[in-house]
């Protein structure tokens, strides 16, 4: 029995309390935009880690995921949600399904995700999550992100959540003229630099806005 004045931790009300301070933490943090603030409120993180970090789920840390992969911390994926400005006619490119976190908050503020993985395992497992979420404006894909994904070019956004030294030129081409793209850019083994790249006629701009710690971007198929 559960004494007097505490509450299962388990409990709706202290699953609820987590989940208002995960918001609040959010927000302490600079996510301010309200779109991004209400599609994380909406897509719980607890759905997307398992195993013995489940409990962990509402804190603002990475952890891992199957494939040697992590879930990035909450306050990067609505840093960098709020910095690619996802408006709802957009089609978006994400480069690193992972759980299927990101995709999953995109999916809330875009018309179409695309989302590439090169393991099989994590892009089965996110297939079946969307599902279950009745998530159906994803699409999950099994590939070299690297090369992104020409067939359904122009990304009006492109979002990655692997480091690469540079931004790769098949996603630079495969972004529209006014579209937008995330990603952290330096060695897998130092601390990288997150930027926003924006494509206009003539050419790109760069803007860098944060340090960041990402897995590295790598070519070719996982072999889980």
């Amino acid at each position: 029995m559960t004494p007097p004045g505490s509450e299962d931790p388990l409990s709706p009300e202290a699953l609820a309390e987590r989940k208002m301070q995960f918001l609040f933490h959010l927000r302490s943090k600079g996510v301010t935009d309200s779109r991004v603030l209400t599609a994380m409120e909406k897509i719980d993180r607890g759905a997307f880690v398992r195993g013995i970090f489940a409990e962990r789920a509402y804190e603002d840390m990475p952890l891992p995921i199957a494939c040697g992969q992590t879930i990035s911390q909450p306050s990067i994926v609505g840093l960098m949600t709020q910095a690619l400005d996802v408006q709802p006619r957009h089609k978006v490119l994400e480069i690193g399904t992972g759980s299927g976190y990101q995709a999953a908050i995109l999916s809330q503020l875009a018309r179409r995700v695309y989302t590439i993985d090169r393991f099989r395992t994590l892009v089965r497992e996110a297939r079946k999550l969307f599902e279950t979420l009745d998530l159906t404006n994803i699409t999950t894909i099994t590939a070299d992100g690297s090369f992104g994904l020409p067939e359904q070019a122009p990304f009006d956004r492109i979002i990655l959540t692997a480091a690469a030294e540079d931004p790769p030129s098949p996603l630079m081409r495969q972004l529209r003229v006014g579209g937008v793209m995330i990603l952290p850019v330096g060695q897998s083994d130092t601390l990288q630099s997150l930027i926003r790249v924006t494509r206009h006629e003539d050419g790109y701009d760069y803007d860098e806005l944060r340090t960041v710690r990402f897995v590295p971007l790598l070519e070719g198929l996982g072999n889980e």
